[in-house]
């Protein structure tokens, strides 16, 4: 004799997991970063949403499995922040081109960078990410001014050289070695994320 089964979440398992990353997937490309939902992608996924909390820290993380980066950018910024506050803008394009270094990553980014490009939908939930989760989080730790203003400047000068350098191939920044990119571009960082001009008289 066999047992009809009850109606009910899905359980726990790989293939909840793999359920939980389309639908998560779908939100971001249906309603962007901000507006998607750990309640919204828990229901589409067929789960409760302490079984998405289960599997993933937060929200940044599910979009990062979403997209492959196989990195938890909370952690990333979390290593940003130690050290010398002085240091913070190199600390942001050493931490950003080590993140590219592996081949299998660089990969995944430079789908994303040109899917972003291609797609409104990719476009959006690219930017809120980065805006929320990494650059606007990093300039509203450091108290500075501006902090919308300054965490978008320093994603263009980013995304702008990620650009050239991994989708355009530029060849003076494919050849370039990272720590010389880190000096040069740590200067201009500082000053996007952190106050350090005098206040006028």
């Amino acid at each position: 004799m066999t047992t009809a089964r009850g109606r009910g979440r899905r359980p726990g398992g790989v293939d909840t997991r793999a359920a939980i990353i389309v639908a998560a997937r779908g939100q971001f490309a249906a309603k962007g970063y901000d507006k998607a939902s750990i309640r919204g992608i828990a229901r589409d996924a067929g789960v409760d949403p302490a079984l998405v909390h289960h599997y993933f820290a937060g929200k940044a993380q599910l979009f990062a499995e979403t997209v492959d980066l196989s990195v938890d950018p909370t952690v990333v910024v979390g290593r940003i922040f130690e050290g010398d506050p002085a240091r913070l803008g190199w600390r942001v394009i050493e931490t950003f081109l080590l993140l590219w270094d592996p081949p299998e990553r660089r990969q995944v980014l430079v789908a994303l960078l040109r899917s972003s490009m291609t797609s409104d939908e990719g476009a959006r939930a690219l930017r809120e990410f980065l805006n929320r989760e990494i650059f606007g989080r990093i300039a509203l730790a450091t108290g500075a001014s501006d902090p919308q203003l300054r965490g978008s400047l320093a994603g263009a000068q980013m995304l702008g050289m990620a650009v050239m350098r991994y989708v355009l191939k530029v060849p003076a920044l494919v050849d370039a070695p990272n720590a010389l990119i880190v000096e040069r571009l740590g200067p201009i960082l500082q000053a996007h994320l952190v106050d350090t001009a005098p206040e006028p008289d």
